[in-house]
């Protein structure tokens, strides 16, 4: 398996050279040369365990890693969860939930960030090689990345966040992890910012190349390989064409279950539910992709306008031409605008965009008739899916631990129920973070002058 730029500069990537390349070197993303049809292998493929399905699903990807090998780094990646399934299927009502929470740090982003921590400690080690990891968090991607990769000598991590922008315990989780190779800096700006920072240092060539920067966002093709997993797995689990509805801010995660389809998984459609910052439901809705003010709101993993994985799904939309998807992102990079000639019309993706009201809204009701308790970004899908309630089956994807927000999530409830031992246990810990203004010569400088290698 090759991999190639979604902007046609860079082709012929071998998996562990686009796991260290992480952004393509021409400013696109990097995709599979062709996708393989696996339908052949989905019977024997159903009674799989998740960690078994990741190891068969894998090898068709990463081909440069022996099989012995890549067993061991889907065992090691999967041990660190607080169940042995690594995913759970929740019935909530009518909709099923896929809970995706149960790694280190109560988050999605683990399913795929403790796998890839263990593929670029794997890749490095053979190389002889340290690499800078640079990445930009709305909130769970940071402490993800963070606990994937702590401690290890041939890494050093630098995280941005927006100051003020993410959950205090969002926070905590980041700036209380003390291992020597972790930098956590607080940038005066949005999420948008911290991600433009760190895609303009990224192009930045010579300077990538005398750090050794890697990228640990979903720009990372590894990330989204990832994550395929569990929506082929959850797909398996029923006897219908399963529908997603997927809480989305940087399209990563629902571009995986775009992918899952392509490849063959028994998947219906995918529900686009975006918050307030609707840049994406308005592009499903009407073919423009316009850049907005950021609005904060209850989830503030999805305040984001610019979406880093939107790119691969132009890619696949425009027939896999890389000159289709250059002209359009060069349009928007331009003029913070491009169209179609109208709502793109692939039969895949829905869209909705979702109030603050009617987030927390979401997380009384469900509380009230089901007993469960969701976080806000899992309450912007659920809201979602009773939209397109004659959608069945139904799965939303839950994608943290609703203690994370408890401030949202108990005065939805009416009382406490967002409580989680780990995240208690941050409370008070002695944190360190560096406050840096939305600037990417200081971030430059900051990166040059505390790498270790």
């Amino acid at each position: 398996m090759k991999y190639c730029s979604t902007r046609g500069g860079v082709s012929g990537v071998s998996f562990k050279d686009a796991v260290i390349m992480g952004l393509a070197e021409d400013g696109g993303l990097l995709v599979p040369e062709s996708l393989p049809d696996l339908t052949p292998f989905l019977p024997s493929w159903r009674s799989m365990s998740f960690t078994e399905l990741a190891e068969a699903i894998l090898a068709h990807f990463a081909d440069d890693i022996p099989a012995a090998d890549l067993h061991g780094l889907v065992e090691r990646a999967y041990e660190t969860f607080d169940i042995p399934e690594v995913v759970r299927l929740q019935e909530v009502g009518d909709t099923h939930v896929l809970e995706l929470f149960h790694g280190p740090t109560l988050a999605f982003k683990d399913v795929a960030l403790q796998l890839l921590g263990q593929i670029f400690d794997y890749v490095l080690a053979q190389r002889g090689e340290h690499l800078n990891i640079l990445g930009a968090t709305s909130g769970d991607t940071g402490s993800a990345a963070i606990a994937g990769v702590r401690g290890r000598d041939n890494i050093d991590i630098f995280i941005l966040y927006p100051l003020g922008r993410v959950s205090a315990l969002q926070e905590l989780q980041m700036t209380t992890v003390a291992d020597a190779n972790v930098h956590c800096l607080a940038i005066e700006g949005s999420f948008d910012d911290c991600q433009n920072i760190v895609k303009t240092i990224f192009a930045d060539l010579p300077f990538k190349h005398r750090y050794h920067l890697g990228a640990v966002n979903s720009v990372n093709w590894a990330r989204v390989l990832a994550q395929i997993v569990y929506y082929a797995y959850a797909s398996l689990r029923f006897d219908a064409p399963v529908n997603f509805c997927v809480p989305t801010g940087n399209f990563g995660n629902v571009f995986a279950g775009y992918l899952a389809k392509r490849l063959g998984f028994p998947i219906g459609k995918l529900i686009v539910a975006t918050n307030e910052n609707d840049i994406l439901a308005r592009f499903f809705a009407t073919g423009e992709y316009a850049r907005g003010d950021v609005r904060f709101t209850h989830t503030p993993a999805m305040d984001i306008q610019v979406a880093s994985n939107f790119e691969r799904y132009l890619y696949y939309y425009f027939g896999e031409d890389a000159a289709k998807v250059r002209r359009f992102m060069e349009d928007f990079g331009n003029h913070g605008r491009a169209a179609l000639d109208g709502a793109p019309a692939d039969g895949i993706v829905e869209s909705t965009s979702v109030s603050n009201d009617d987030t927390a809204g979401a997380i009384g009701t469900v509380f009230a008739e089901s007993g469960y308790v969701a976080d806000p970004h899992t309450a912007v899908g659920l809201a979602a899916a009773r939209r397109f309630a004659a959608l069945q089956p139904m799965v939303c994807i839950a994608t943290a631990e609703p203690a994370k927000f408890p401030e949202v999530v108990d005065a939805a409830v009416g009382r406490e129920v967002a409580t989680h031992p780990r995240l208690a246990a941050l409370v008070g810990q002695p944190s360190r973070r560096s406050e840096l203004p939305a600037n990417v010569d200081a971030v430059k400088a900051f990166v040059s002058e505390r790498v270790r290698a």
